[in-house]
């Protein structure tokens, strides 16, 4: 498998059943205001390329946080069963934002929801889209639409529930990566040709940040072979590009490639990083380097203040706490495993 991933996002999965009907009735309204406490817990982190003195500083981007994730309620299922310290950790992904994918047939009532909520909390939600067909060159995450014509009709309902309110789009992970790895069930022009009219279709929305994704450093390592698929796929329209969705390599690392990619492309494209799971970096032991890594931890948390004028965001773009597979004693993948979850919050640096 060339993409060291497993886009166990996409299934949006829940807690079990048994903790949902149990915490729902009586803990919903703790994990809303967990929530609003948290208020994305958009802090400012120092990086690389700090704003020269002649440059303002951007007023942090107040991310949506879901009231209700797996990790919320979870945080608050522990505190109900006096578990005071593993929520307090589990507070540390539960009150952060994170990204909500879309992957099925019918995006537009999920978007609608997601949209107004964070419109009526005065935020800003990240989204993903997900369902551009033959998705993931049918691997672990396969599925997606059955055909071109139908994947510009999910495109197009997608954008117009979103209407005119703020959002930050993810368009299609791995799509553009996967095509220039080798994907012999696809056909380059037809994808290429879907990516652009998504990002057209998404840009046209008038509060909508749009971002292309370009997988990640170590799997296209010389950035050149990018270039002409993501123009080809839109990236002239869009606001700039996705890296490390779901995977470990660490800020500096992604930042460095992100320049260097931004400058081929040219026309001063932006960037954003996916630092969920990136505290300690990529696995370097034996065995899988990419599905349920042990020792790994969250990295920096949400915000759009990077003191890098070029890369716009922090996002945590994969889900924390949501397994990439049943290898290292994990469930299915997508499912929430809180055993990783709080591994990975225990060891975070903030």
């Amino acid at each position: 498998m060339s993409q060291p991933t497993v886009r166990s996002d996409g299934a949006r999965p829940r807690p079990r059943a048994a903790l949902r009907r149990t915490v729902r009735s009586g803990l919903l309204a703790a994990a809303l205001l967990l929530g609003a406490a948290a208020g994305g817990c958009a802090g400012t982190s120092g990086v690389p390329g700090a704003l020269g003195a002649s440059e303002s500083v951007p007023q942090d981007t107040a991310f949506w946080v879901e009231p209700d994730s797996s990790a919320a309620l979870q945080a608050a299922e522990w505190r109900r069963q006096g578990h005071t310290s593993e929520a307090l950790l589990m507070d540390r992904i539960g009150g952060r934002a994170q990204a909500v994918w879309l992957h099925d047939e019918g995006p537009g009532p999920r978007v609608r929801a997601v949209t107004a909520a964070a419109a009526g909390a005065g935020r800003v939600p990240v989204l993903v889209a997900y369902y551009i067909p033959h998705r993931d060159c049918g691997d672990h995450s396969r599925g997606g639409a059955a055909s071109a014509a139908e994947y510009r009709l999910w495109i197009e309902e997608f954008a117009a529930a979103i209407g005119d309110r703020a959002a930050y789009v993810i368009v299609e992970p791995d799509a553009v990566a996967r095509e220039v790895a080798g994907c012999e069930m696809t056909d380059a022009g037809e994808r290429y040709a879907l990516l652009a009219h998504a990002v057209d279709r998404l840009k046209a929305r008038p509060n909508t940040k749009v971002y292309l994704d370009a997988g990640n450093a170590d799997w296209i390592p010389d950035e050149e072979r990018l270039v002409t698929p993501l123009r080809q796929s839109g990236i002239d329209k869009a606001d700039g590009f996705a890296l490390n969705v779901s995977n470990y390599q660490t800020d500096t690392v992604s930042s460095a490639y992100g320049h260097r990619l931004a400058a081929r492309i040219g026309g001063a494209k932006h960037f954003v990083v996916d630092s969920s799971r990136n505290g300690n970096g990529p696995y370097t032991g034996d065995g899988s380097t990419w599905c349920n890594p042990p020792g790994r931890a969250l990295g920096t948390p949400p915000t759009s203040r990077t003191g890098d004028t070029a890369l716009d965001a922090y996002l945590w773009i994969k889900r924390p706490g949501e397994s990439d597979g049943t290898c290292r004693g994990g469930p299915e993948a997508g499912e929430w495993w809180p055993e990783y979850a709080l591994g990975l919050a225990s060891r975070a640096k903030s």
